[in-house]
């Protein structure tokens, strides 16, 4: 197996020029960090974006910033901290999730993969946040879509395609996302012990109300409360506090 390491979005389509060439497929990735998710793909090349890396523009005040496809989601997350802001589709880390270490998804495969997070079912998924990216097809043809800012972004809205393509359909070199202000103050109420029909009823009440309640779920009877008690407190979060393992889970709200 041969292991391709661009280092620009010129020897990206290069590489896939050549592939397409000699008919041979290629297995996408930055770091690997959702490698274990699906089938394992039948290929003889590997085209790794680890050093397509680093964030290429960034204008707090405009909120929007651009990265190559192999930067880390993390590296991404720690500028917009800067400046309180941040990725609102909140992206999961996958790495923890699959035995892997935490912090190394990169942009492309946010996109490729259309993570989001818990506040999903109000601010979208990672391609309600894409105005713009640079590509290369599978014909090894490199395009661009979009652009930097809303009112500049015409023609067809390719990124959409790509969110959650996995490479599919192209390798994306660079992306622009869109950025908001981060909240001033977050938390989460957990309520344990609620039938599926209370909590129901109780997280419509809620959605409902004022509160800018941005992720709402409720775990049925069978989970464990007991782990996911270890896992509120290793993260750092209140918890409260359930003794047994098979009551009727609680629901979390997080404003």
């Amino acid at each position: 197996m041969t292991e391709f390491l661009p280092n620009s979005a010129e020897e990206v389509l290069e590489t896939i020029q050549w592939a397409v060439s000699e008919e041979s497929p290629l297995e996408i990735l930055g770091h690997g960090s959702k490698r274990g998710i699906g089938q394992p793909l039948q290929s003889e090349h590997t085209l790794d974006l680890s050093r397509l890396a680093g964030i290429t523009l960034y204008e707090p005040e405009e909120l929007v910033l651009s990265a190559k496809a192999g930067t880390p989601v993390a590296e991404i997350e720690a500028a917009l901290r800067e400046h309180n802001q941040e990725l609102a589709f909140e992206p999961m880390d996958y790495g923890p999730l699959l035995g892997g270490e935490a912090g190394r998804g990169t942009l492309g495969g946010l996109l490729a993969a259309n993570l989001s997070g818990p506040r999903r079912l109000k601010a979208g998924a990672a391609r309600d946040h894409v105005p713009g990216v640079h590509a290369v097809s599978g014909r090894g043809e490199g395009f661009k879509s979009g652009g930097r800012v809303v009112k500049n972004v015409t023609g067809y809205d390719l990124s959409k395609g790509l969110a959650g393509s996995w490479g599919t359909l192209a390798v994306a070199t660079d992306i622009t996302m869109k950025v908001l202000p981060a909240a001033e103050t977050e938390t989460t109420l957990c309520i344990a012990g609620l039938e599926d029909a209370v909590a129901t009823e109780a997280m419509a009440t809620a959605m409902g109300s004022s509160a800018e309640v941005s992720g709402a779920a409720h775990l049925p009877k069978g989970w464990s409360a007991v782990s996911l008690t270890v896992r509120f407190r290793a993260a750092g979060r209140p918890c409260c506090g359930w003794k047994d393992l098979d009551l009727p889970l609680p629901i979390g709200l997080t404003f």
